[in-house]
């Protein structure tokens, strides 16, 4: 059963998670992204190791509900955001802990609920937050300018037609404003082009976009990376399933800076000493899904798994540029209509 008592939901990559998660008896374990709760369901699984499940929406907290009561002493659920997870550890009663795991992005109990606004498969209010507080999606495409749009599509969205779909938003919303996922679907429809039977949604790209930025899923993942680093004790692993390639390269940009061992040098530039690991590597490169779970859950067919080991060095400032961070325009600066 789900969290919410429903038909079991199989997270992504989940044997590989728990091979490289490794969770034992007596151990702490933070799930940043309770979402279903799948991964915290197959952490209690095992006897004795306790979970601290994390998740900013709301509406998975609650459903969490019948979890919590079936393993009381060793789940704690925490609403919060996973780039504060140290803080959420330590207000459970834990300064340092075994194990993390997030499963980055959206999940598919948001994108299932049409009133979420997440999808553009059923009719829904163009909403997207998953705290369900502050700006929506619908105030941003009726705010912004057409060029911030454009960015946001383009480096969000990696979407060709980003300026050509930013420029008929400006247009219709004149008239109408935005308030449908539908209604903004069909807009990016009928710039892009209806799909062929082979190829994804035309407006696929656009809502994967405003989404990232609705909810800032890029600085959240870079802060929760350092969150993690700092609460987790010398042995405890850190697992990170990412499924845009922005997210998989912040997690790998990460990964390579915090277990690097060798500073770059040659004859011409001197040697540059560099910090102590603070990790050492699970994974060489991305686990990806077998062709059977990629074929049973299209939703895993993008997913990359990333693991480290911490060490014992101490942890590090964050830089935001040296993973890559793009630069966007200010969500702060957009009045919520709700």
């Amino acid at each position: 059963m789900t969290a919410s008592g429903s038909e079991p939901h199989v997270p992504v990559l989940l044997g590989e998670v728990l091979d490289h998660l490794a969770p034992a008896n007596g151990e702490i374990l933070i799930d940043g992204t309770f979402g279903n709760g799948g991964y915290t369901r197959a952490i209690l699984a095992v006897d004795g190791a306790r979970v601290v499940a994390i998740d900013r929406d709301p509406a998975a907290i609650s459903a969490g509900g019948i979890l919590r009561d079936q393993f009381a002493d060793r789940l704690t659920l925490v609403a919060g955001r996973f780039s504060g997870l140290d803080a959420c550890a330590q207000s459970a009663g834990f300064n340092q802990v075994d194990g993390v795991v997030l499963d980055v992005g959206v999940s598919s109990m948001q994108i299932d609920q049409a009133g979420r606004g997440f999808s553009f498969r059923a009719d829904g209010p163009l909403d997207m937050r998953m705290e369900q507080a502050g700006a929506s999606a619908a105030d941003v495409v009726n705010q912004l300018p057409a060029k911030d749009l454009a960015r946001i599509f383009s480096v969000l969205g990696e979407e060709r037609r980003a300026n050509a779909i930013a420029r008929a938003i400006a247009e219709d919303r004149i008239a109408e404003p935005f308030t449908g996922t539908l209604q903004l679907a069909g807009l990016v429809e009928r710039v892009v082009g209806r799909r062929e039977a082979h190829r994804i949604h035309p407006a696929t790209r656009t809502f994967q976009a405003l989404r990232i930025f609705v909810n800032r899923e890029l600085e959240e993942l870079a802060a929760a990376l350092a969150a993690a680093e700092r609460c987790l004790r010398e042995g405890g692993r850190l697992v990170v399933v990412a499924f845009h390639s922005l997210e998989d390269r912040i997690v790998k940009r990460f990964f390579a800076d915090r277990t690097q061992t060798i500073a770059g040098g040659s004859r011409h530039r001197p040697q540059i000493d560099i910090p102590d690991p603070t990790f050492l590597p699970l994974t060489k490169r991305p686990v990806t899904p077998s062709e059977a779970e990629a074929q049973a859950n299209p939703r895993a067919r993008s997913a990359r798994l990333r693991a480290g080991r911490r060490t014992a060095s101490p942890a590090r400032a964050i830089d935001l540029r040296q993973l890559g961070l793009p630069r966007l325009p200010d969500l702060e600066s957009i009045g919520s209509a709700s």
